[in-house]
C-alpha cells in the first residue's frame, strides 16, 4: 500500500473486464461488442462535427441527446440523464440512490459484477439474492423483507446469464419496494426484452439504464443514460454535476443523436443479431453444450463432458476468444458473444473439433 493512498484504496477490488487483445488475428467473442458496427448516420455526424468547434466545451447538459432519447421512448427530458457510458451513470446511481445509513442494496448473487464493485467504492452494504436452479430472478425474493434495504438493482436482461424478467414481474418488485430505488439496468434489452421506461408512470421508484454500447455498436464512444421521474433525475444530476459537469463530448453527443434516430438501421441490424443468437444457439446444442435462453446478443452455456476453463484456453489458441468466469455457481459455463452467421460458424465449428478430440 502507498503511502500516498487515501485509507480506502487498498481495500478495493477493482471491475475486470474482458480481456481487450493487442493483435488483430483473434475473433473477439468475448465482450458483446455489436459485429455490424455504428448506423452509418452516426458514422457521418462525427466527421461533420469533427471540426474547430471542438475548441469549445460541449453542451453540459447533452440537450440534443436528452431530447433525442426524451422523443424516442416518450418521456420527458429533464426525466433523461447522460453520462459518460452506462458504468459512469451507474457509479452516480449508487453515490445518489443506495446510501442510507448502512442499509443493504439488494442484487441478484449472479450479475454483472460491477455492482459489488461500486458498493465496495461507495461503501454500501449488500444482500446477495441467489437466483433460482434455473438462473432466473425470482421476483418473491425481493418481497416481504426482514429489512428496510438501501434500494434494489438487477440487470434485464440478466448478465451474465442473458434471462430476462417480464414487465409485470419488475412491476411487481417496484411496488413492493415503494419507498426506494428501484434500478434496472437494460444494458441488453434491445435483442429481445421489454423495457421497463414503459412502468415509469405507474412505479415512480423505477430507475432504467441503457448504453449505447450494445445494441448502437457504439462502444467506442462511451455513451449511456437513465431515464426516470424528474424526483429521481434530479438528484442524479446534483450527483453528476458535483463529479464531471461535461460527461460527454461534442463527438459523442452528435454520435448518439444520429443513432437513435436512424431506426431503419437499427431494426435491421439487432434483428440480424437476433437471427445469429438463434442460430449459434442450436448449433452449440448439436455438439451437446446446455444453452440458457437468451435475450441478449450473447449466450451462455456450458458442456457437461468438458470443463468450460479449458475450453476457454483452447478456443484462445485456435485465435477465438470467449468469456469465462471463475465465479461460484458458473465456473462451468462461457458466455460467447453473438457475432456474423460467419463468425458463429467458426467458433461451431472448432467447438466440434475440440470437444469430438478432447471427449
Amino acid at each position: 500500500m502507498s503511502r500516498f493512498w487515501s485509507q480506502h484504496v487498498a481495500g478495493l477490488t477493482p471491475y475486470t473486464p474482458g480481456e481487450q487483445p493487442k493483435i488483430d488475428r483473434l475473433l473477439k467473442l468475448n465482450t458483446n461488442e455489436h459485429p455490424y458496427g455504428p448506423s452509418p448516420r452516426a458514422l457521418e455526424a462525427i466527421r461533420q462535427c469533427a471540426d474547430d468547434r471542438l475548441r469549445l466545451y460541449p453542451d453540459n447538459e447533452s440537450t440534443a441527446l436528452r431530447l433525442a432519447v426524451a422523443a424516442y421512448y416518450d418521456v420527458k427530458p429533464d426525466q433523461v440523464m447522460p453520462g459518460n457510458g452506462s458504468d459512469e451513470v451507474l457509479a452516480h446511481v449508487f453515490n445518489a440512490l443506495f446510501r442510507h445509513d448502512g442499509r443493504p442494496l439488494l442484487l441478484p448473487d449472479i450479475t454483472y459484477s460491477f455492482y459489488r464493485t461500486y458498493c465496495k467504492l461507495f461503501d454500501i452494504p449488500t444482500r446477495l439474492i441467489p437466483l433460482a436452479d434455473d438462473f432466473s430472478i425470482r421476483p418473491e425474493d425481493y418481497l416481504n423483507l426482514d429489512i428496510k434495504p438501501a434500494g434494489i438493482i438487477f440487470a434485464n436482461p440478466n448478465a451474465p446469464t442473458g434471462m430476462a424478467l417480464e414487465l409485470e414481474q419488475i412491476e411487481r418488485i417496484a411496488r413492493g419496494n415503494p419507498d426506494v430505488a428501484v434500478v434496472v439496468d437494460e444494458a441488453y434489452v434491445d435483442f429481445g426484452a421489454q423495457s421497463a421506461v414503459s412502468l415509469l408512470e405507474r412505479c415512480p421508484n423505477i430507475v432504467v439504464i441503457h448504453t449505447f454500447s450494445k445494441s448502437r455498436a457504439l462502444a467506442g464512444m462511451r455513451v449511456g443514460y437513465s431515464v426516470a421521474s424528474r424526483e429521481i433525475t434530479e438528484g442524479l444530476l446534483r450527483v453528476k454535476d458535483s463529479f464531471n459537469s461535461y460527461p460527454l463530448d461534442s463527438l459523442a453527443i452528435a454520435a448518439a443523436v444520429a443513432s437513435i434516430e436512424d431506426h431503419a438501421y437499427f431494426e435491421s441490424s439487432t434483428r440480424k443479431i437476433v437471427e445469429a443468437r438463434q442460430f449459434l444457439s442450436q448449433q452449440l446444442e448439436t455438439i451437446g453444450f446446455e444453452v440458457l435462453p437468451s435475450k441478449t446478443n450473447f449466450v451462455f452455456a456450458h458442456h457437461p463432458a468438458h470443463d468450460a476453463a479449458e475450453l476457454a484456453a483452447k478456443l484462445r489458441e485456435e485465435g477465438i476468444l470467449v468469456r469465462h468466469f471463475q465465479a461460484p455457481r458458473i465456473s462451468q459455463y462461457l458466455r460467447i458473444t453473438v457475432g456474423t452467421h460467419e463468425q458463429c460458424a467458426r467458433l461451431c465449428n472448432t467447438l466440434s473439433e475440440l470437444t469430438l478430440r478432447t471427449g
